[in-house]
């Protein structure tokens, strides 16, 4: 019992660790996650809906908090840092995890459990079975809890953890991601990563033996159809066969498509996620910046998904062609609000905060300019 309490100490340590680590360095991204099961409790229990409005306007803040102490308690647990305790956090903690991934899978409301951020995505059922057998090692580590010895790296482990976890969650949300693995990040083609895998569709079809009455399911298309009444067919590589990107679209004010603005060329592209908050942004080096580099044939544009976006720039006299994304597509390409994103021909080169704009020497070497 003892050597089987000592793995699953250790093997959930390291899990709740991988897994924090994931969300803390983009907590914008578990914001949006949480923001999402708020809002579905909202409409699902509508005694209870202010509470998760509110919780859902606390979003950005939870999801740090949250992240932190994921990975701080998978640390504890690791470093057998206040065993008794630390047993009790990981129980709660993972009770929570279990019961909103079943209720994702059950009722189907949310496809994407956010387990490991966005580094990869489970299907609700796999993420409940997955927090399942997580809870069978939790449930050894709390009944054992007692009979664990502290060990002396656990204080420094857990300081230094709280104190890296908590300055990653805030320098990601002033600025960007530490790790940044969504599909616009810096070396990254747009267009490629909107074309079509080269993998063939892994179809499953399903026909009604008339002869026996029972369903048979196959790889080929059984043609015998005196014998054989087709039902229905599944592609089980669905996943595969998707491109990475799928809703990536620029349309102006009039809807005419307009992906050659911002995938053809050398592009310097503003892209604003609200104007909310940005009354008091100064504009002055932004202007400055692009005066400099428009010169060396670098188009400045601004992508947006708010329409009151277009008043908002000639206010700052901002008088860049401005299009428009999708509002999910524009919280996927821009984690901070706004972004500074620079590409040739739609590969991405540069990606900036606002609060820390490249200087156009830089921008130019970048272009090779």
């Amino acid at each position: 019992m003892k050597i089987l309490a000592i793995f699953s100490r250790i093997v959930v340590g390291m899990y709740l660790m991988f897994s924090g680590f994931l969300k803390v360095v983009d907590p914008y991204g578990t914001a949006l996650k949480l923001k999402e099961y708020f809002e579905v409790f909202a409409m699902d229990i509508p005694v209870l809906e202010g509470l998760f409005i509110g919780l859902s306007e606390m979003s950005v803040t939870l999801s740090v908090l949250f992240c932190c102490m994921e990975l701080v308690v998978g640390v504890a647990l690791f470093f057998g840092f206040k065993l008794r305790y630390t047993a009790w956090v990981a129980l709660l903690m993972m009770t929570f995890f279990t019961f909103l991934t079943f209720y994702s899978a059950y009722f189907n409301r949310v496809t994407d459990c956010g387990c490991f951020g966005e580094f990869m995505k489970l299907k609700p059922w796999h993420s409940f079975w997955k927090n399942v057998v997580t809870m069978v090692f939790i449930l050894i580590i709390f009944f054992y809890r007692k009979k664990y010895q502290n060990l002396g790296a656990g204080t420094p482990a857990v300081l230094i953890a709280s104190i890296l976890s908590l300055g990653i969650g805030i320098y990601s949300l002033s600025y960007l991601p530490v790790i940044d693995m969504l599909p616009y990040a810096v070396g990254k083609s747009i267009p490629e990563q909107m074309k079509r895998p080269d993998v063939a569709p892994d179809i499953e079809y399903e026909f009604l033996d008339k002869t026996s009455g029972k369903t048979l399911k196959s790889k080929e298309y059984l043609m015998d159809t005196v014998r054989y009444t087709y039902q229905s067919s599944v592609v089980l590589n669905e996943d595969n066969i998707k491109p990475v990107i799928t809703d990536f679209s620029v349309v102006d004010t009039a809807g005419a498509d307009q992906m050659g603005e911002v995938l053809e060329g050398k592009v310097l592209a503003l892209l604003i996620k609200t104007t909310e908050d940005l009354e008091d942004l100064e504009f002055k080096k932004y202007r400055e910046l692009v005066s400099k580099v428009s010169k060396s044939q670098i188009k400045p544009i601004v992508l947006t998904s708010q329409t009151d976006a277009i008043a908002f720039l000639a206010e700052k006299k901002l008088s860049y062609p401005c299009y428009f994304v999708d509002e999910k597509v524009m919280k996927t390409m821009a984690r901070n609000n706004p972004i500074l994103l620079l590409l040739d021909n739609g590969t991405i080169l540069g990606k900036w905060s606002f609060n820390r704009l490249p200087s156009d020497s830089k921008i130019k070497k970048l272009i090779n300019i």
